[in-house]
């Protein structure tokens, strides 16, 4: 995989530095996202299979842990393994075969940017993992009338059809998603759990009104598709040979040595 060095250390939106190492994340409501959405990405990431993954921001959350690919890298000004814009990506053109995006267009400036180049980076086929803040829900709702006092209610939230859009428009396809966190979104010791049962419920009776939301996406390009390895004349059966005497009966039980 070729990265491109030149890039001068620029960091992502300041937003998301903000959001990052806020202690928020570390508080009752921040651990709930967090489980919820780690949850979410070692099950879709456990059997993505390629050779360079990427995730880029909120290192807190490792979206790559559960990930088998021999090449895992973080994309973050503070902790990660690598500093660039998520603007602008410092990888050649194909050359990634999963991005994580944790809540990362919801605190840039130019979020279909930051899909552009995630389109860039992607081999056909390539996988994409987004989640964000759902503006159609109870959080959605507290952002609205508390204003963007808290880290996580300062980024623009944006409506997952618009997501949906932008993917479609990129030649991506959704293969998978969900949504999570149903729990009123307050800062308390124990309010989360409080809600649990609201999880199994908010999926069968309020699907679209979670805290946040998950989507997968595959890269698609008209006239390449994978193919399955052509096995070659060595790994075929050999035949059966007939003796002379006449052709072979298939199948047939065998004759009592004692009945001769």
């Amino acid at each position: 995989m070729a990265i491109d060095s030149s890039w001068s250390i620029t960091g992502l939106e300041q937003a998301l530095l903000t959001a990052s190492t806020t202690p928020w994340l570390e508080g009752p409501l921040g651990r709930y996202v967090r489980d919820c959405e780690q949850r979410w990405f070692d099950a879709t990431t456990v059997d993505l299979f390629g050779f360079n993954a990427l995730q880029i921001g909120l290192t807190e959350m490792d979206a790559l842990s559960a990930n088998r690919m021999p090449q895992r890298f973080c994309l973050d000004p503070n902790a990660g393994d690598l500093y660039a814009q998520a603007e602008m990506l410092p990888f050649a053109a194909q050359s990634l075969d999963l991005v994580a995006c944790p809540h990362v267009l919801e605190f840039s400036s130019y979020p279909h940017q930051v899909l552009r180049e995630v389109e860039r980076v992607l081999r056909p086929e390539g996988r994409v993992l987004i989640t964000g803040f759902n503006p159609v829900s109870l959080w959605g709702l507290r952002r609205m009338l508390h204003g963007k006092r808290d880290p996580w209610r300062s980024g623009q939230f944006l409506r997952l059809a618009r997501v949906k859009d932008w993917l479609a428009l990129l030649g991506f396809e959704i293969v998978a998603g969900r949504m999570g966190c149903y729990a009123p979104p307050i800062n308390r010791p124990g309010w989360p759990q409080r809600f649990r049962c609201l999880e199994a419920a908010g999926d069968r009776w309020w699907a679209l009104g979670g805290g946040v939301y998950m989507l997968h996406a595959v890269k698609r390009v008209a006239g390449v598709r994978l193919l399955a390895p052509r096995r070659s004349a060595a790994w075929k059966a050999p035949p059966i040979l007939a003796p002379s005497g006449g052709p072979v009966q298939q199948n047939q039980p065998m004759k009592d040595a004692r009945n001769d």
